[in-house]
């Protein structure tokens, strides 16, 4: 009797373990759906590539595919591009100073800051966004009548090239970098040579209170043309047959140029305002690059996956925004990892 209750027992448990692995598993589609459940109300949109074609798609809370967000601090990731796009054209070189490209603040603290450093949020100044009192910090930045004067005021903290410190200011000053060194104002400068290559016809660009557009973020798109960024920079910079961004360029900006897992839950490595995190789908180790934004903003790029995911989300200052981009993109890889 113990034989056949054993006998019994092992049957059923392998027929349930068949029944489990024979189990449909969600869609790509499905994934996005699940989604409607989010009871936030702050979701707006998660497109999927693969190869450039969208393969998912999904609009949340009142977003349409024209809608205009704003990807906040994901705007870093794009400053970081118009810098390549200006050492391309010979315009910069990231081994100079801040101040070489900006002589208003060249005896500043931030003016004898060497670009390469200012890149990976190693410039040693006093900016820390994550600390109120913080000299630099961006709430500081933002309400500065005189932003070039509020550059030059900016104390150094420790020496250049050595501790990671998450800051706005330095994407601000690459904002800036770039127009001196191109000879144009930031937006327009984006316009030529990053949009239209792009296709991308509709965005908004916040300014500070001197007009110049803030190259720390606040960068309206449409979550599609996230999508084409990210595409793009999947490419190695090409963009339907044509050089956008220099391919030695992004190798460099994704490059793990700054181990930051102890200070990031959300990423193991930065490079030129790029993050960098080894995700563990099912035990396969997939490399995820991305841009990152406050609320959950991202930019996915999977290059083992062919893929891009682009997320939109107005959980602006909840902790939660960016934990649930991540179990979005989770989930898509677990979901096509599953459909392979």
């Amino acid at each position: 009797m113990r034989r056949l209750s054993l006998s019994l027992l092992s049957t059923l448990l392998l027929s349930c373990a068949a029944v489990a692995q024979d189990a449909p598993q969600p869609t790509l589609n499905q994934v996005l759906q699940a989604q409607d459940r989010d009871g936030h109300g702050d979701l707006r949109a998660v497109v999927v590539l693969r190869d450039g074609a969208i393969v998912a798609e999904r609009y949340y809370n009142g977003e349409t595919a024209e809608t205009l967000h704003d990807i906040r601090s994901a705007g870093k990731s794009i400053t970081a591009l118009l810098v390549g796009a200006a050492v391309a054209r010979g315009q910069l070189t990231t081994s100079k100073t801040v101040g070489h490209y900006w002589p208003e603040v060249a005896d500043s603290p931030a003016g004898k800051v060497v670009l390469d450093d200012l890149l990976t949020m190693r410039s040693g100044l006093a900016a820390f966004d994550e600390d109120a009192a913080s000299p630099g910090n961006e709430d500081k930045l933002d309400e500065a009548p005189d932003p070039a004067a509020f550059v030059r005021g900016v104390p150094a903290a420790a020496a250049p090239g050595g501790i990671y410190r998450y800051n706005s200011l330095g994407s601000y000053i690459a904002g800036r970098v770039v127009e001196n060194a191109g000879g144009a104002d930031l937006e327009d400068y984006a316009a030529k040579a990053l949009f239209a290559p792009l296709g991308i016809t509709r965005w908004s660009w916040g300014r500070d209170v001197a007009n110049h557009p803030k190259g720390q973020g606040n960068l309206s798109l449409r979550a599609r043309d996230t999508a084409r960024i990210g595409q793009m920079v999947l490419d190695d910079g090409m963009f339907d047959g044509r050089r956008v961004i220099d391919a030695s360029w992004l190798k460099a900006a994704l490059a793990p140029r700054v181990a930051i897992g102890a200070v990031d839950r959300y990423a193991d490595s930065y490079g030129y305002f790029w993050y960098a995190k080894t995700q563990d789908i099912a035990g396969q180790k997939i490399p995820v690059f991305f841009a990152s934004g406050n609320g959950g903003n991202k930019i996915y790029v999977i290059p083992t996956r062919r893929m891009v995911v682009s997320v939109a989300s107005s959980a602006y200052g909840k902790g939660y925004g960016q934990r649930r981009s991540e179990d979005i993109l989770k989930a898509i890889l677990t979901a096509d990892g599953k459909q392979m």
